[in-house]
């Protein structure tokens, strides 16, 4: 096919705090490399990260006015030459990290999409063959843009499930869309899901999904501590996915079970910082318990959940908590931060 010559984008503005998102024209280069391929994005998913990027809290520099978000479902358009596992038509993403291919690379950096790299809140792009992967058949673009970042955080925070059989209880906490996908991920390996929020308008929803989903309302209920031994039966969850950051660790480790488990870090809605003692990570060794920071994952953990999601034949629907146009991008983002929202906020650039 010819390439197109321009295309819409949504780029960070510039200025005072908080910034926002606007749209551009952008230019596509008249032919692609051996290697390029061009892609269609039909849908996008935001983070946390991508408000954070806006009002100033995300912990790492980020290109000035890059484009937007880092998660996508999208068709290939166009291919090189030298393209040999893509063909027009075919459902992929693009990984959240450029450099972490395999998992075992060195690099100290991140290359991440819609931070120092430019990001996927447009309606093409080109990027190498290697840094896509096919995505699932039986998913929706609106469902299958939420797995990036969200997603494969998700399935690390989670150890890849390789304990699925085995452990019994996960504590998410908040109902963002690493909770929610981890929520999700829980039911199809028969592993009990607690989540927690101060909303029991959004509780009361999440238990709609399943019998087996527990909710555990923070502002209401004095004792969390309590209340997981209560919904274990005393022996404590398998997974604690932290997206509050450091400050609630101590009280973390507390909720996982007597020997084992692992606490997942992976957020920061809450700050950097803890008025802990260092003493109270001793409670990892008293339980041979594990503290995993989680960088989202890479290309070779997005194709395990993939082929997980596809095998188990996963819904991601209840992840998606609303749908905006293209053009309704900056209100996308102004939704996000309002806190709203139950899972994912999705915007739908193109059928």
């Amino acid at each position: 096919m010819a390439l197109p010559e321009t295309y819409r984008a949504f780029r960070r503005t510039t200025g005072e705090l908080p910034l926002t998102v606007a749209p551009s024209t952008e230019q596509l280069p008249r032919e692609l490399g051996p290697s390029d391929v061009l892609i269609k994005i039909h849908a996008v998913s935001l983070n946390f990260r991508d408000i954070a990027m806006l009002d100033g809290r995300y912990p790492i520099q980020v290109l000035e006015r890059g484009i937007a978000a880092s998660d996508a479902a999208a068709e290939v358009a166009a291919v090189g030459s030298a393209v040999k596992n893509f063909a027009i038509g075919d459902r992929v993403s693009v990984i959240f990290d450029l450099v972490r291919l395999t998992g075992s690379e060195d690099e100290p950096y991140q290359h991440a999409l819609g931070g120092d790299v430019e990001g996927v809140l447009r309606e093409y792009a080109i990027y190498e063959d290697k840094y896509l992967v096919h995505l699932p058949q039986h998913l929706s673009w609106e469902e299958a843009s939420t797995i990036t970042c969200a997603g494969v955080t998700a399935w690390n925070a989670l150890d890849g499930l390789k304990s699925a059989g085995k452990a019994r209880a996960a504590l998410l906490q908040g109902t963002g869309g690493v909770s929610l996908f981890a929520l999700l991920l829980c039911l199809a390996a028969g592993i009990r899901p607690i989540i927690t929020s101060s909303s029991d308008k959004k509780l009361a929803e999440l238990q709609k999904l399943s019998p087996d989903v527990r909710t555990i309302n923070y502002k209401t209920l004095p004792d969390h501590t309590a209340e997981v031994q209560r919904l274990t039966d005393s022996k404590g969850v398998d997974f604690v996915v932290n997206n509050t950051g450091p400050g609630s660790l101590p009280q973390d480790i507390g909720f996982l079970r007597q020997h084992g488990g692992v606490v997942s870090l992976i957020g920061f809605l809450e700050g950097i910082s803890g008025d802990w003692e260092p003493s109270a990570l001793m409670a990892l060794m008293m339980k041979t318990a594990k503290l995993k920071g989680i960088g989202v994952g890479s290309k070779e953990d997005y194709i395990e959940l993939n082929r997980f999601l596809a095998e188990k034949k996963v819904s991601l629907a209840p992840l998606v908590d609303r749908v905006f146009a293209f053009d309704e991008s900056p209100a996308a983002f102004e939704y996000l931060k309002s806190g709203s929202h139950v899972g994912k906020v999705v915007i739908k650039v193109q059928d």
